[in-house]
């Protein structure tokens, strides 16, 4: 979330800190003019030069990494390593890729019963890309996903992404966290779930009276050339570590690592600390200081766009449409104790920085893959939540030995993150310093199964699609095929 709190100074020169923090407050305090900000980022590509990600140490502390590749060579060699281990077949590059869930999770139990495990074609769901259909099959037994896909590899960033088109495929831990938070027989069941990073109470408290105690300190930026460090480092210090939350699934899970990434990156981007790969113009850029209400706080985060499944009259297709993320805004205001209420007045700046994320991010996910792994984590669950809500389970009897079994398949494998040092920078501009921190996601996913938000198939083209599938033409052990 994004916070603003407004202290005036008493100075004779207008100069201005703009101070930006990664997780939750924007302050807004006029004084010699500076602009302090505090944030966290990056991406990954299949191809050469840096890419920046983030990793959780045994403490539970999130923090920034980035992988360096300046020729592309170790790119190349993955690739081509990836290319040589795969089967041609699912190393072909396919439109409409079909993975029977059901087929697959029978296959999983059998080679766990033996002893031979899980390959690596399972845990990446045969290579696809994005998950744009949902097929129930009452006659067969089978539940099936489909979706581009194409052959996949390891990226210096340590990303699993398509080797043509650098896309992240869609992982099989991912699915089965999706699954799980919407089990069979569940239907009432309406799981929320979220990620969010926020100051301590005790942190905004000594943020708020280092501020008060700089009062008129702040001069001229060229007579007082330490004082912007001293500025960042005390509003570092004060606030300290931040707080990460993750609820309704597992945050042990990289299902969550995805969702904590892209919120605190989202943040970066919003307070200039990470310069994004497409054109846009962060908040930082666009705020106007004086037009803040005091106390103002902004909070930013993500959410799935609702109005994206198209279903089947018979209700035996979904297909999921649209960029399937938005990142929306709200205004609060915050007291010196860190407690929060609505607030009256808006922030055109905040509102106009939302709009601008949302409008570029299908743009934003090809170049930074952590937010098309975003979008394919909230287009699982929305799937997960239209298989239990039409109770697929029931019509093709289907009961998850393992998909729904910790020990059978462990999915929790990561450490939860837990904190996050706050990360400050420094711009001069305006007469006021400022210092947000903020995000989430908040997912909702049976939303957009309700009444209200599902899409006709009026030219029944979802239904054609899920009659073209031949099932009689598989073989007992084949899972995929295109």
């Amino acid at each position: 979330m994004v916070r603003s709190m407004h202290l005036r100074f008493s100075t004779s020169r207008k100069l201005a800190l703009f101070a930006v923090v990664a997780a939750g407050l924007c302050q807004f305090v006029n004084a010699p003019r500076a602009i302090a900000q505090i944030g966290g980022g990056g991406g990954g590509t299949i191809g050469g030069g840096p890419t920046s990600g983030v990793a959780v140490d045994a403490d539970g502390v999130l923090r920034r990494v980035t992988a360096i590749d300046p020729t592309g060579e170790l790119a190349r060699q993955r690739a081509a390593e990836a290319l040589t281990n795969l089967d041609r077949d699912v190393a072909k590059r396919s439109p409409l890729r079909k993975v029977s869930l059901t087929r697959l999770e029978r296959i999983m139990h059998e080679r766990l019963a033996d002893g031979r495990g899980i390959d690596d074609v399972m845990k990446h769901l045969a290579g696809l890309t994005r998950l744009e259909y949902v097929f129930c099959y009452p006659e067969s037994g089978d539940i099936v996903v489909a979706g581009p896909a194409e052959a996949w590899g390891e990226a210096p960033s340590g990303r699993i992404l398509g080797i043509e088109s650098g896309r992240p495929v869609l992982e099989l831990q991912d699915l089965v966290v999706a699954l799980r938070a919407f089990p069979p027989g569940a239907d009432n069941k309406k799981p929320f779930i979220y990620c969010s990073i926020d100051p301590t109470d005790e942190g905004l408290s000594r943020m708020h009276q280092f501020l008060h105690e700089l009062g008129g300190r702040i001069g001229n930026p060229a007579q007082n050339p330490g004082q912007e460090q001293f500025i960042v480092e005390g509003l570092r210090e004060r606030l300290g570590m931040q707080v990460i939350t993750v609820g309704g699934i597992s945050p042990k899970t990289h299902f969550a690592q995805v969702m904590v990434e892209a919120d605190y990156r989202m943040k970066l981007i919003g307070i200039g600390l990470e310069i994004p790969p497409v054109r846009l113009t962060s908040y930082v850029e666009r705020a106007n200081p004086a037009a803040v209400a005091r106390n103002a706080l902004q909070r930013w985060y993500f959410v799935p766009d609702y109005q994206c499944v198209r279903v089947s009259d018979d209700s035996l297709a979904m297909k999921l449409e649209g960029q399937g993320v938005r990142l929306v805004g709200e205004n609060e205001v915050v007291a010196k104790d860190g407690s929060r209420s609505r607030a009256s007045k808006g922030n055109r700046a905040s509102d106009a920085f939302v709009n601008a994320f949302t409008k570029v991010y299908p743009k934003l996910a090809v170049r930074a893959p952590v937010y098309a792994q975003l979008r394919n984590c909230i287009d699982m669950a929305v799937a997960a939540a239209f298989i239990q809500h039409q109770d697929y389970y029931g019509l093709v009897n289907w009961k998850p030995a393992v998909f729904h079994d910790e020990s059978a398949y462990p999915v929790e494998t990561l450490n939860a993150p837990q904190q996050v040092e706050s990360a400050v920078n420094s711009i001069w501009k305006g007469n006021t310093l400022v210092t947000p921190i903020g995000g989430g996601v908040q997912m909702r996913p049976t939303e957009a199964i309700s009444s209200t938000n599902l899409l006709d198939d009026e030219e029944s083209k979802v239904e054609e699609a899920r009659a073209a599938i031949e099932l009689s033409k598989l073989a007992p052990d084949q899972w995929w095929w295109d």
